[in-house]
């Protein structure tokens, strides 16, 4: 079989499509032949040689998929042959750029026939992050105030719609018109606009100067200064990302007298150390079936050309998911 792989940190170039041993499934796994594979920040930068963790190279990337059982090991009896699957791992373990994967049955959960596989690809990071920083960490209740930074993203448009769903007020942030329209059409009720908008003084103008009751910083650097300077009193912060590639540099004024609770967010390390997420996936999915949420897919590249995916993703033009399919 063939799968796109990282030859060598670099730009998108260094994705190559390239033979590789067909995977066979040892007990306890199945085969997945691969419909969809999301594309997500953290491939590009494992690629890119800045990301923190990640296998020695040639390595595969793609961390969630989509598609079918094709072959299942000893002692797997919850999957058929042809059943519609999600699946999810890490950077190379097994690395879904590939025309099929062996995942451990406990990485894989069965899709309702009206989720297409596109959507079901870009559930297990971006919308399972989304989902668990609202719920778990941010204990979002109706009512509240949302404040979700880089609102037309993957994880954003997520926590859009899925703030939205749990009865909150969402004001969300984006740059540029093109952008500021698009999540205000997922349902955003304020959409700031980032690089001309003071947005920690919008948020506390729009909230009567309450601040909001929860924030999803995807951003960082300078940004994580403004989500504690737009904090509610005992709001929850949550920071999942540095896409700023910076530092951040605080005041501690700004959270400690009103008791604001600050939480660090990295899915793959949480599955590590005892996170099954295969609840929340299947809250996800029946989201998704019953038209409740929309997973929007900005654009689709066949699975021999991630170089281009990735080239699409750091473009910064990106409203959604890119996918590559196979």
């Amino acid at each position: 079989m063939y799968a796109s792989r990282v030859v060598g940190f670099g730009p998108p170039s260094a994705l190559e499509w390239c033979a590789v041993p067909d995977p066979q499934p040892a007990a306890g796994e199945v085969v997945v032949e691969v419909e969809a594979a999301a594309v997500n920040r953290a491939d590009a930068l494992f690629r890119a040689g800045r990301y923190h963790r990640g296998p020695a190279l040639p390595a595969t990337p793609g961390l969630e998929a989509a598609g079918r059982v094709i072959a299942v090991g000893a002692g797997v009896g919850d999957f058929r042959l042809g059943e519609r699957v999600l699946a999810w791992g890490g950077i190379g373990a097994p690395g879904f750029y590939a025309e099929r994967a062996a995942v451990p049955v406990a990485r894989v959960l069965a899709v309702p026939d009206t989720v297409e596989s596109s959507a079901a690809a870009a559930l297990a990071v971006a919308w399972l992050t989304a989902w668990y920083c609202l719920h778990k960490l941010g204990g979002v209740r109706p009512g509240d105030d949302v404040l979700v930074h880089a609102g037309a993203s993957g994880v954003g448009s997520a926590a859009v719609q899925i703030a939205k769903d749990a009865g909150a007020r969402v004001i969300a942030t984006a740059g540029g018109e093109v952008k500021l329209k698009w999540v205000r059409d997922l349902g955003a009720d304020v959409v700031l606009d980032h690089e001309t908008a003071d947005v920690a003084a919008e948020v506390l103008r729009c909230t009567a100067g309450r601040g909001a009751n929860v924030v999803l910083d995807l951003v960082g650097g300078e940004t994580f200064a403004t989500s504690l300077r737009s904090t509610a009193r005992a709001a929850n912060v949550i920071a999942l990302a540095n896409v700023a590639l910076a530092p951040s540099l605080i005041d501690t004024r700004d959270f400690y007298p009103r008791n604001v609770h600050i939480h660090g967010f990295q899915i793959t390390d949480l599955m590590e150390h005892g996170y099954d997420p295969r609840p929340d996936l299947q809250a996800l999915l029946a989201g998704v079936a019953q038209r409740r949420f929309v997973v929007p897919v900005d654009s689709t590249f066949p699975l021999s050309d991630a170089a281009a995916a990735h080239a699409r993703l750091e473009s910064r033009a990106v409203l959604g998911k890119v996918v590559l399919t196979g």
